[in-house]
């Protein structure tokens, strides 16, 4: 697991946008597109204002969703709207471009199969993206992969309805196409997460945070989240 610790929440949101640059623009120079999965969260919506100021060539990225709650269109709460605002609006990405996770449908299981469909089309089967970006929750979840969820044992299937975490059911990616991704990067602020970021570098199996391969992760994490990491792996930026 490499890591890069910054000063601020803001430094580490810019580091994190330009290592997804800089992977966008190598992986289209090679492969001629970029399969890029962006995650929610108030850090992700910081992350998307961050890449919509960054140099990425739009024009060869198709951009899906890790996870994405049950909720109306345009609800606040939905992790499509920081990219819709951002990115769709100002014209940065062409629509054709956003794959967002129909969660609106009534038939979420049908709404999983889909966009399942929509990763395999642009993936191939199994479906592969480039890069894939995750948070990390206090209490150890990524994507929506909360603990106890019966999600984290599944193994046949890329996209899943999970059932109500925090007033919300949510569709998410699984662990098996995480786990495939080319590279995945965490991106991890405040001192809240300290605890949780270093039982993550340690590899503790009771986070399923912990069940994502770390042999493709880069974490970039600003020094409050940072503070309780082995300093022998951990690499300050300044």
């Amino acid at each position: 697991m490499e890591v890069h610790v910054l000063p601020d929440a803001a430094s580490a949101c810019r580091r994190a946008a330009e290592l997804i640059a800089a992977a966008a623009v190598q992986t289209v120079e090679a492969r001629g597109r970029f399969l890029l999965a962006l995650s929610g969260g108030t850090t992700g919506a910081a992350l998307v204002q961050e890449l919509a100021d960054a140099p990425l060539p739009w024009h060869a990225i198709h951009l899906l969703q890790v996870d994405e709650r049950v909720a109306p269109v345009g609800d606040a709460e939905r992790n499509l709207e920081p990219i819709r605002r951002a990115l769709l609006a100002t014209g940065r990405i062409a629509p054709e471009r956003v794959h967002g996770m129909a969660v609106e449908s009534d038939d979420l299981d049908a709404a999983a199969a889909r966009y399942a469909a929509t990763l395999r089309a642009l993936a191939g089967s199994p479906p592969v993206l480039d890069l894939v970006h995750l948070g990390l929750g206090t209490d150890g979840h990524t994507a929506s992969l909360v603990p106890g969820d019966p999600l984290l044992d599944v193994h046949d299937g890329d996209v899943a309805p999970t059932g109500t975490y925090n007033a919300r059911r949510r569709l998410t990616l699984t662990l098996p196409v995480l786990n495939r991704a080319r590279r995945v990067l965490w991106l991890v602020t405040g001192g809240d997460k300290a605890e949780v970021l270093a039982r993550l570098q340690r590899g503790n199996r009771a986070l399923p945070a912990s069940r994502v391969r770390q042999d493709r992760a880069v974490v970039v994490a600003d020094r409050a989240a940072a503070a309780h990491l082995d300093a022998r792996v951990a690499d300050p930026d300044q």
